[in-house]
């Protein structure tokens, strides 16, 4: 049934489930918390909309589901998140959720559905395949894998990333890095709304149906302004052309309300025209130092890459970044 998100208990039975999934999924992870999963369901992000659905068995909530809408640009796709209580797998919950979304999805005028499941490496912690197999029982198909990949920071070799940052230097004459925790100031966010833009358009998305956002000024303020009002904290390096003092470069370590030891490392990208300059590196390397003055307390970082995007897999590895499972998009056309 939709979660009507007024309903504070509604809320709260839809993060425990949630939490509750998400540790039987990959415990390694922190969960959300309450505060992130209600702002979620009450205030999407800019340029979506969101319909949220809870499933009830005999009067107990059991299932959780978030079907995100895409309003400025992909109206054509819908993003699908299920969570069902671990008491309550393979007895048709997931089942029940997914066809709700399918229709709801139709009568909005919706033509493919996207899905996340987690799947185990050969060396990496054990997943559950049920995930996948659900995927593919609901006629979705297989198409983005990417390999998620964590640095523990207390074993990064500084010396030898010192040296190579030094080497990189000598290829980036005439570049400078800058960097800020928080807000992006306002002289620079047409630069950075570029270059987010610009993502979808250069990293590899497999045969994901998804097109290139448009960000704005407007847009990328009102999405920074959103995380940090759910209490996301951003830090922030970017690569500037001193010649024009554009930001040319870009990349950002983002830390969940709750968590100290552990921070996702999400967008890195370099404008083409000055790729070839080890921007990229140089930016994730300032960053994850000036992280480390203001969140002393980080042991860990996740990120994410397609299994074909080479150039960020070897920056990522140059840092120490390891991988741990593999998180493939599944998509079904309607």
């Amino acid at each position: 049934m939709p979660l009507d998100p007024r309903d504070d208990e509604a809320v709260t039975q839809a993060y425990r489930i949630r939490r509750a999934s998400a540790s039987a999924t990959v415990a390694d992870l922190p969960p959300r918390g309450r505060r992130e999963v209600a702002a979620g369901i009450r205030q999407p992000m800019p340029g979506q909309q969101v319909r949220a659905l809870l499933a009830v068995v005999g009067g107990t909530p059991v299932g959780f589901a978030t079907l995100h809408l895409p309003m400025l640009d992909n109206t054509g796709n819908a993003e699908l998140d299920i969570a069902v209580h671990p008491d309550h797998l393979r007895r048709g919950v997931g089942r029940a959720l997914h066809g709700y979304a399918v229709r709801l999805a139709r009568e909005l005028g919706r033509k493919r559905i996207v899905g996340e499941v987690v799947s185990g490496l050969p060396d990496g912690p054990p997943r559950d395949p049920a995930g996948s197999a659900f995927a593919a029982a609901m006629g979705a198909t297989a198409v983005l894998d990417e390999v998620r990949r964590r640095l523990d920071v207390g074993t990064v070799d500084w010396p030898a990333l010192d040296a190579a940052y030094a080497a990189g230097r000598r290829r980036a004459a005439g570049y400078s890095t800058i960097c800020w925790a928080g807000l992006t100031e306002p002289g620079h966010l047409a630069d950075i709304a570029y270059l987010n833009s610009r993502l979808m358009a250069d990293a590899p998305i497999g045969d994901l149906v998804w097109e290139q956002e448009n960000i704005d000024v407007t847009r990328q303020e009102a999405e920074e302004r959103l995380l940090v009002d759910r209490g996301r904290r951003l830090y922030s390096a970017a690569a500037r052309d001193d010649a024009t003092g554009r930001l040319v470069g870009f990349t950002r370590i983002m830390f969940a309300a709750t968590d100290a030891w552990h921070a996702y490392q999400q967008i890195t990208l370099v404008d083409p025209e000055h790729r070839g300059h080890r921007l990229g590196a140089a930016v994730k390397i300032d960053n994850l130092r000036y992280t480390l003055t203001h969140e002393p307390e980080l042991c860990v970082v996740d990120t994410w890459n397609a299994t074909d995007n080479e150039q960020m897999i070897s920056i990522n590895e140059l840092l120490g970044y390891r991988p741990l499972d593999i998180w493939q998009a599944w998509q079904l056309t309607l």
